[in-house]
Formats: C-alpha cells, structure tokens, sequence
C-alpha cells in the first residue's frame, strides 16, 4: 500500500464493493479499506437475498428511486456475468379484510415508483400460485425476486480488481481529515498504525459509518441503531415456490417467507433493538411462539417442530424504534460542505437490490465536488 491513492473506499459490503467498482471501471485508482478479515461479513451476508421490486418506499426517496433502477441494474448485471439470481414472484398476503385496502395502497405506491408489474388478485388467483398459503386477496408483484449475495460480492470483487482496483482486508479506518487536495487518513493495518492520503474518499462502512463520521468531527449525523431480525428456517421440503409476505406493520416487512437458490425456506425476521452489533440468536420459547403464531396468519399448516434457529441480522438504520423508517442518507458536498468526500449512512434495505443505482448516486456526487 503507497502511502498516496486517488480514492480510497471504506467498507467492503456489496455497497462499497458496488461503489468501488464503478470508479475503477471509470479509470480511477481505488483502494478499498477493510476492518474484517473477508469482504461482507456484515449486513451483506445477513439478510434474505431478496430482490426487492420498490414497493414500498415513499414518493421521491433515494430508497424509491435506487431500489427501481437497481433491481433493473442487478438483474442485467447477473445475467451478463453469471451470478445465480431467480424471479420467483412475490406475494404479499391480506390476511384479514381490513388488510386489503392497505394492499391497494401499495399498488398505487408502488406504480408511483415506477414498478408498473403489480396486480391485485384474489383469494381464488392466489391459492392457484400458492395452495397452502392462506388469506383474503394478495398483491402478486413478478419482478421480485433472490439472487446469490456472495456470488454477486464475488462478482463485484473481480470486475474491481481486473480494473486495478486493490482490496486490503484487516484494515480499520481510525479516522480522516481534509488537508490540501485530498484527505489524510489513519489506519490500524492488521494491529500497525499508519497515515497515508487520498484525493477522494467515500465512507460506505455500515455500521461502523456513523462512528467514523464523529471521528472526524463531521456535523450532523443521525444516530446509530441495531434492530436486530432473527431468521428461522424451515427443514424439508419447502411448501412454497414464490416468496410469500403478510402486510408489513410498523418499521418491519413482517415474517415473510423466503427461498434460497437451492429451494431452503426460511421466515424472518422479526424486529428487536440491540444497544450494539450482537449476532447471538436469542432462542427464547416466547420468541419461538411469536413466530409460530405471525407465520400461521398466512399458513395455517405450519409444523412448528420443522422450524430450526437461523441466524441473526441488524440493519444500519439511522431511525429510532418510534420514529419512521428513514430513508438512504448519501451525502457529497453539497450536504456537508467536505470537497471529495461522500458518506453513505443507514444504508439498509433495499441496499442489495440498490447496489448499483447506489454506486452511480456516488458516482454522481463524487462529479459535483
């Protein structure tokens, strides 16, 4: 590692993966920075895989607008190169009456948003996709759908690294400053201290974003916090072909029901608050319990002995458990007043799908310093 690069990108999720490379793919000398001992061990590896269509994000949000044109960008991409991906189809499930209203509610959503492949369909057409499924009408949404997290991370990691770009693993980011024509920055390389300057700097660290940000005595941050979702999954065969979600409630898409590639159903997740980064699987019987009773709203015929601890996920939100859901906050130097830097915080769901919409909003950013 020289002691001076051109870009330098912390966090080696898919985000920062996404972001690192499309600035190599564009000619520029990127070092991507990061603090764990492999790419995407974070909120990467820990959540369902889904492609998600843009459903449910408020008119004019990053989350609205990276998540339509992602999901269009991700699905080429894994076509062109390969990365395993499947459009299963969703449905989100009415399970009461008064849930049905709520259902047409997304259908104007998310045709605001640009998903214009949305249907509202009945008991009778959705028991033809999904016999064991139980409800009273559900939105059937085609363009959603899974792909292979690490196969996409892989992927990303190659394209950047055929281009020049150069990932350094074991490498915690201390923090930066501005100084003349770039940034000076502080680093722990594998327990050694070092101090070395780049033009640009794009701070994509997940959960480590916000603490990064503060150490470096940026204004204005948002706070940090962890809900924690816990996924179970389901042993045998897989009742369902598509994925199945109950309308979502407060902060949460609710238990939904999702398929891997190779057809392993799982539920989650749930939503509980952490006061830091704790993977630990809490297998309390009353936490058991809640799921049997959700997933039952939705499918009657669960066999609860089927159901086997999964693993945990915490989002990057930046929204507290009373508050709404905020949105993606990507911010160059119009927001912050910083030329040459940009900061990704709360980049949660739809990240995944969003990954490369998201590395053009940077790239975009990164044009106006």
């Amino acid at each position: 590692m020289g002691d001076r690069v051109e870009c330098v990108v912390v966090g080696a999720g898919v985000i920062g993966l996404a972001i690192a490379r499309a600035l190599a793919l564009k000619g520029h000398e990127v070092l991507v920075l990061e603090a764990e001992k492999a790419f995407g061990t974070h909120t990467s590896s820990r959540n369902s895989e889904v492609v998600h269509a843009g459903i449910y994000y408020p008119d004019g949000s990053l989350k609205a607008r990276t998540c339509v044109a992602g999901k269009h960008l991700l699905y080429d991409y894994c076509r062109r190169r390969g990365v395993d991906f499947k459009k299963t189809g969703k449905l989100i499930v009415a399970t009461t009456p008064g849930q049905i209203g709520q259902l047409e509610a997304y259908l104007v959503q998310g045709r605001r948003n640009g998903v214009d492949d949305l249907e509202l369909i009945s008991r009778e057409q959705f028991k033809q996709l999904e016999p064991e499924v139980d409800g009273h009408a559900a939105l059937w949404s085609p363009s959603t759908g899974i792909v292979d997290s690490h196969g996409l991370m892989l992927s990303l990691l190659g394209d950047f690294e055929n281009a020049g770009g150069t990932l350094v693993l074991q490498t915690s980011v201390r923090c930066f400053r501005p100084v003349t024509e770039g940034f000076e920055i502080d680093v722990e390389a594998q327990g050694e201290p070092m101090t070395f300057q780049s033009r640009l700097l794009v701070n994509s660290a997940g959960h480590g974003a916000i603490a990064l940000a503060r150490a470096a005595a940026m204004e204005n941050l948002p706070d940090n916090y962890y809900p924690a979702g816990h996924y179970y999954s389901y042993s045998g065969k897989s009742p369902f072909s598509h994925l199945v979600y109950p309308v979502a409630g407060a902060g949460s898409l609710g238990l939904h029901a999702t398929l891997d590639l190779t057809g392993q159903l799982k539920f989650g997740p749930d939503i509980s608050w952490r006061n830091q980064l704790d993977y630990q699987f809490d297998s309390a019987e009353t936490r058991l319990r809640h799921f049997e009773n959700r997933i039952r709203d939705y499918y009657p015929a669960l066999d609860a002995n089927r159901l086997q601890p999964g693993y945990v996920g915490i989002r990057p939100r930046i929204s507290g458990p009373s508050e709404p859901v905020a949105d993606f906050n990507i911010a160059g130097s119009r927001e912050h007043g910083v030329k040459g830097l940009v900061q990704l915080l709360g980049i949660e769901s739809p990240g995944l799908t969003a990954c490369m919409a998201i590395a053009d909003e940077v790239q975009a950013r990164l044009i106006e310093n």
